[in-house]
């Protein structure tokens, strides 16, 4: 009888314990304002205050390495960023770390699987687009369209074999001289992915259980919310900023991330022209308001996210339902919204 009572004074002691345990799990929250030119929130359910800043830290010093290595308007001493490619690529190889090909390499395969309609190396366009949307938008009076030569000259130059990489060197070569690597579609998902994968890895050393990564409508999970519920994300109607369209339950290691026209844009003659160029007209796609991607890949979901932008409601559905673990739901101009096959089973 003795023992039985030890065994069950002991069982108690461990429910206690297990139970104070899970008490002391709370929701903590914080911001990043300094990378890949957007506001990163944080949100993770640790053991303590300390243990989430520890984590968060860590976290932040993950997304930085990756912001600059994949910064194209600054150079930083010690490493040759996408910058240096740029400013030094067409006349000699440059060595860079293996992060840059590799994000190279995806967004180049990824342009392949879409029919081009996400280019890399469309950095010159881009750029001109990049400059009369902020004139346009300091004086909306004066707000133009960039001239149509100077739009066929920097498109002429946006040909992604010409952004040759050697592994085995470890090197990326442009040539074209003029061409010029634009990474904004794809290289914050990547970077999100890679330090969630890290941050995943040590979960356990902070004491961390369940977190969400949003980088400027790019989501990413890990885990579940502390009662083992999803986590449950809005997704914004493009016609009214206060409103929330739908809402998606996301559990484990799943991404979601949203490309639209109410992002970045701005107004000539009464026309929206949003951040988003279609690779295949030089120009933004004015029959689209918005496209969200659901799979486990925050890279990819930022990818696809912007070449389904450029594509009509039919070819970007093929194309979803031709792909593993990989949902969608477009949000045409006029307001018609269009699910995957799949996609309404995540709804909350």
């Amino acid at each position: 009888m003795k023992r039985l009572f030890s065994l069950a004074a002991g069982l108690l002691l461990l429910s206690a314990l297990l139970a104070g345990c899970e008490r002391r799990r709370e929701l903590y929250t914080t911001q990043f304002v300094t990378l890949f030119d957007t506001v990163v929130t944080v949100r993770a359910y640790a053991g303590s205050r300390q243990a989430f800043d520890e984590w968060a830290d860590d976290l932040y010093a993950e997304l930085e390495e990756y912001h600059r290595l994949f910064d194209v308007y600054h150079e930083y001493e010690g490493m040759n960023n996408l910058c240096t490619v740029n400013r030094l690529g067409a006349a000699a190889p440059v060595e860079v770390d293996g992060r840059i090909l590799d994000l190279l390499e995806m967004g180049k395969a990824i342009g392949e699987q879409t029919g081009g309609k996400l280019n890399i190396a469309m950095g010159a366009a881009l750029s001109l687009w990049s400059e009369y949307r902020a004139q346009g938008m300091a004086d909306p009076a004066s707000a133009a369209l960039p001239p149509a030569g100077e739009l066929r000259e920097a498109m002429a130059h946006a040909d992604p074999a010409d952004i040759q990489i050697d592994r085995g060197a470890s090197t990326v070569f442009l040539a074209d001289s003029l061409l010029q690597i634009d990474v904004g579609a794809v290289g914050k998902g990547y970077a999100v992915e890679q330090a969630a994968q890290r941050m995943e890895e040590r979960a356990e050393k902070y004491d961390v259980d369940g977190a969400l990564i949003n980088a400027g409508g790019n989501i990413r999970t890990i885990g579940v919310r502390g009662d083992g519920t999803p986590w449950e994300v809005g997704v914004q109607d493009p016609a009214d900023a206060d409103r929330l369209l739908l809402k998606v339950g996301l559990s484990g290691s799943r991404a979601l991330v949203t490309s639209g026209d109410y992002q970045r844009y701005y107004t000539v003659d009464g026309i929206r022209y949003a951040h988003i160029i279609d690779p295949g007209t030089g120009v933004p796609p004015r029959h689209m308001a918005a496209v969200s991607v659901l799979c486990g890949d925050s890279a990819r979901a930022d990818a696809l996210s912007t070449a389904l932008f450029c594509m009509t409601v039919e070819e970007g559905r093929a194309l979803v339902e031709s792909l593993p673990d990989t949902e969608a739901v477009w949000v045409a101009g006029d307001g018609a919204v269009t699910y995957s096959s799949g996609f309404e089973a995540h709804l909350t």
